[in-house]
């Protein structure tokens, strides 16, 4: 099983500084991956209808994570990169496949894609698209995202995109594997279809451990091996590093195959901190360092 980290993005105020030192650092410690999280505007949530419900809010930072994997694609040699998630239907999909595709490409077929759906209705007026169709519009996403990483000429006509005989050129070197991410019985049954993976995000290990027993079902059901399906629990840190210790031995026992350890929240306000917690997550896990 792969073990990673996700960017502690809101406590690094945007550091431009920290992207580098975060990422160099949490390879050398001999995680598998970085994860980042994705809002390109946050929001003021006061007299709001309908009422925003995510997490965040104006003051909360966030880098735009395939911007952020290119820098560090150029100064890691190994560790993967995962966005968890990106926003897709918000955002253009032939744009989403050429930053993606050379993003894989500059470092060297490391770009894991996690996609879904959001929450954040203000975000999407402000970059032009229809929040009440984000479901239909990322599933049909896919599928283009699919085909143009793949054949050499695409021509399609959907609902929300035309591509009239086009090709995305360079490609990456293979079909960036897609995950989806979210909640609930519709991002499973969208996901054991169309999906690589899925990335679960909040609740806790018991929680997880039934989403992931569902989920499975759902994907047995679509006439897909499980063992070909990816499960990436990201997990906050609620304990001591051996509570966390056992929740990843868990996962693991239930076949799970990543895990991202977040230190946010833990008031660890610089990034020596969290470093400093990463190293000892590191050793508690038995990852070996990598001298630089």
């Amino acid at each position: 099983m792969q073990i990673g980290v996700v960017y502690p993005q809101i406590e690094l105020r945007g550091d431009p500084t920290a992207v580098g030192r975060i990422g160099r650092a949490v390879e050398e410690l001999g995680f598998d991956h970085l994860l980042a999280y994705d809002h390109v505007v946050g929001a003021v949530h006061a007299g709001r209808t309908p009422r925003l419900t995510g997490p965040y809010a104006e003051d909360d930072p966030f880098h735009d994570p395939l911007v952020m994997f290119a820098y560090l694609a150029g100064i890691t040699e190994r560790i993967g990169l995962a966005t968890g998630i990106l926003i897709l239907p918000q955002r253009q999909t032939v744009l989403v496949a050429r930053q993606a595709a050379d993003v894989d490409l500059l470092s060297g077929g490391r770009l894991r894609l996690g996609v879904g759906v959001g929450w954040n209705h203000v975000e999407y007026e402000a970059l032009g698209q229809d929040f009440h169709t984000r479901g239909a519009r990322q599933e049909e996403q896919i599928g283009l995202l699919r085909r143009l990483f793949t054949e050499p000429v695409v021509d399609f006509s959907g609902h929300f995109d035309r591509v009239d005989r086009a090709a995305l050129v360079p490609k990456p070197s293979r079909p960036v594997p897609i995950w989806l991410g979210g909640s609930g019985e519709a991002a499973f049954e969208r996901a054991a279809r169309l999906a690589d993976g899925f990335i679960f995000v909040g609740g806790g290990i018991d929680h997880t451990l039934h989403a992931w027993d569902r989920l499975r079902e759902r994907v047995r059901g679509s006439g897909r091996r499980v063992e070909d399906f990816g499960a990436d629990y990201v997990v906050r840190v609620d304990g001591s590093v051996s509570d966390l210790a056992a929740e990843i031995d868990a996962w693991r026992d239930a076949g799970g195959t990543h895990v991202s350890v977040v230190t946010m929240g833990l008031g660890l306000g610089s990034v020596e901190g969290h470093l400093d917690f990463l190293a000892s997550v590191a050793d508690s896990a038995g990852l070996h360092p990598v001298t630089p």
